[in-house]
């Protein structure tokens, strides 16, 4: 082992038994701890976050398997990688099988036509495809393959899988074991807890602790919490706003506004901007569910809304952050309706899949003389030269009489 590379590259599991969490896939009943052992594996994506241990899955599955291992990266590679790999799985000189596992790290980075080139392949069972994603592949990866695949889905490492390999990092040969290490549990657990899921921050983070940190004079390092805490810095962020962890936040931001819930609210409000989401986007989204789920029930919301996002676009960042906050506390501490948002819809499709009838003539305008004479106007009844400044006349096409777009409900006073 070469101790030069990476603790978390050195610390990545040779064996299944070895491979920390990810129990709801490879526990040994279920269907994927059972392929990879019997070597019967068929075409997969592996889609998770950074550092929950995608490629560390697939170096188990090429030390498992009889079959020709190729890795290549999406990020470098092209098709003429995939064709090279598919003509060295087919010399049965060298790889008697005839075919071959080809890991594709980063596999959404590839355009259409690089996905497409793996089809014919993946389909005649030449290769057996692994491909690893932190973006959402029904989103990223064509459906031909999608099809031909099964996608498992990865989550985060909880604290104690990280906690447990940062533990055995410790004492193992190719680990820190070369190192008389003293760390309390607790301290550890830190370093766990601050990584969020993500195993190879928190390997990071111990090894430079443990590479900045002197020897005392008994040849041992003392990892303090303050070390620890410097080392790995801020709690990581698992949220990217380019990727799938955007829409789920964003989601998750309205549902919590229009299910009147302003803690939930403002955390995800705080989880976006710590992510870099633009502000001006957050404050889009308030003024849409100030229509959409709080619509009549508090008219000003919209009003507040708007002023909000105004105020966002003259002020910016850092302050910008109160202003959102005020404004997303108010939307969602407000009673909802969403009749508004019902009614629009339903007149949208009536006009879309309806014949609708025409405009009554007596509510046309006639801005010419001599329109009149057509009908045009004729019979109209001015509201306010009425009492309280209404009078029933008929509105609606002839065809939509007693349709009911707008149904007030108990929220709207």
């Amino acid at each position: 082992m070469d101790l030069n590379k990476p603790l978390a590259y050195r610390m990545r599991p040779k064996k299944l038994e070895e491979y920390v969490g990810q129990e709801h896939i490879l526990g040994k009943d279920k269907i994927l701890y059972r392929t990879i052992k019997a070597d019967r594996l068929s075409s997969i994506i592996l889609w998770g976050p950074p550092g929950c241990g995608k490629t560390s899955l697939a170096r188990v599955i090429s030390e498992t398997t009889k079959y020709k291992f190729t890795r290549i990266n999406a990020v470098t590679a092209g098709i003429g990688d995939i064709k090279n790999a598919v003509v060295e799985a087919g010399n049965l000189m060298l790889n008697p099988s005839g075919k071959c596992i080809l890991f594709i790290d980063e596999i959404h980075r590839f355009n259409k036509l690089q996905q497409d080139a793996l089809l014919p392949y993946v389909e005649n069972g030449t290769v057996i495809l692994i491909g690893a994603t932190t973006e959402n592949p029904y989103f990223e990866v064509n459906k031909a393959l999608i099809s031909r695949s099964m996608v498992v889905k990865l989550e985060p490492l909880t604290i104690n899988n990280i906690y447990e390999v940062l533990k055995k990092s410790l004492t193992a040969e190719e680990g820190l074991g070369s190192y008389k290490i003293q760390i309390e549990d607790e301290t550890l657990r830190k370093i766990a807890e601050v990584s969020n899921g993500d195993v190879r921050t928190a390997l990071n983070g111990l090894e430079v602790a443990v590479l900045t940190t002197k020897m005392n004079k008994d040849g041992e390092i003392q990892i303090t919490p303050e070390i620890a805490a410097d080392s790995v810095q801020n709690r990581k962020a698992i949220f990217d706003k380019n990727g799938d962890s955007h829409y789920d936040n964003i989601s998750a931001f309205i549902k919590s506004m229009r299910g009147s819930d302003p803690d939930a609210a403002v955390f995800y409000l705080a989880r976006a901007l710590n992510g870099g989401e633009d502000p001006m986007f957050l404050a889009r989204r308030i003024v849409i569910c100030a229509s959409e789920d709080v619509g009549m029930a508090n008219p000003d919301a919209l009003v507040i809304a708007n002023n909000a996002m105004q105020a966002v676009h003259m002020v910016g960042m850092p302050e910008a952050r109160i202003i959102l906050s005020e404004a997303a506390i108010y939307v969602a501490t407000s009673p909802k309706s969403n009749a508004s948002y019902l009614a629009i819809n339903k007149a949208l499709e009536d006009v879309k899949t309806k014949d609708t009838g025409e405009v009554p003539m007596h509510i046309r305008n006639a801005p010419v003389e001599g329109m009149g004479q057509f009908g045009y106007h004729n019979g109209y009844k001015y509201p306010h030269d009425y009492p309280g400044h209404f009078v029933k006349q008929q509105y609606l096409p002839d065809k939509m009489v007693g349709t009911k777009y707008y149904k007030k409900d108990d929220t709207i006073k």
